[in-house]
């Protein structure tokens, strides 16, 4: 029998998270710069985004990964899938599946409608105003347009976005957790995110 390879890492006292992303750019490279800010071993937060840009795909390689690192007699205590609604298919499909997956209070959805830019804009104005497709220009599209007029020079790839924006994040995560409660008023999901939600849980770790 083939021996098990020894962990050289070491696990801090606080929780084990996994962080599964849509993109291999923006979204792993904010929450690394996030891990980075905040001082988190990386054996506690584990940042992925190498596994697609479907929701589904992002859920799917979550469980694979909580099984694995179960298997090793390490799990994940929370389990945190990032993904947007614009343009993708199986996005209700991932929200309730990730709502029935087991073991229950470890998985958990970050979404955001349309597209992760949206809490990033939050950073710099209070918006709740609802995104559609029009032709040729998708809603995520728009709502990076808006963005650059306050990083002209955004760039998905960018490594620093977290830590860039940090004087901004208190007032970010306000807006967010505002329109969520008002969109349970109104029933709707268009403008919303749950970024700020995950930010928390960084936030929270030590």
């Amino acid at each position: 029998m083939k021996a098990l390879k020894r962990r050289t890492a070491r696990r801090e006292a606080y929780k084990k998270i996994l962080i599964v992303c849509e993109s291999t750019k923006t979204e792993p490279n904010y929450f690394e710069n996030a891990r980075e800010y905040y001082r988190l071993n990386t054996v506690n937060v584990e940042v992925r985004g190498d596994c697609g840009s479907d929701p589904m795909s992002i859920v799917k390689f979550a469980q694979q990964r909580f099984r694995e690192e179960k298997d090793a007699g390490d799990p994940f205590e929370e389990v945190y899938c990032v993904f947007d609604k614009d343009g993708h298919s199986s996005y209700l499909e991932a929200l309730s599946t990730l709502a029935a997956a087991t073991p229950k209070n470890v998985y958990f959805a970050i979404c955001s409608v349309p597209c992760f830019e949206y809490w990033l804009l939050l950073h710099f104005k209070y918006t709740n105003k609802p995104y559609t497709a029009l032709s040729g220009n998708s809603s995520g599209n728009q709502v990076i347009t808006e963005l650059k007029n306050y990083i002209p020079d955004y760039e998905k790839s960018s490594r620093t976005i977290f830590s860039d924006l940090i004087n901004q994040l208190d007032s970010a995560k306000a807006y967010a957790e505002t329109i969520l409660q008002q969109n349970i008023k109104i029933q709707t999901d268009n403008p919303s995110t749950h970024v700020h939600k995950l930010i928390q849980t960084l936030q929270n770790l030590k």
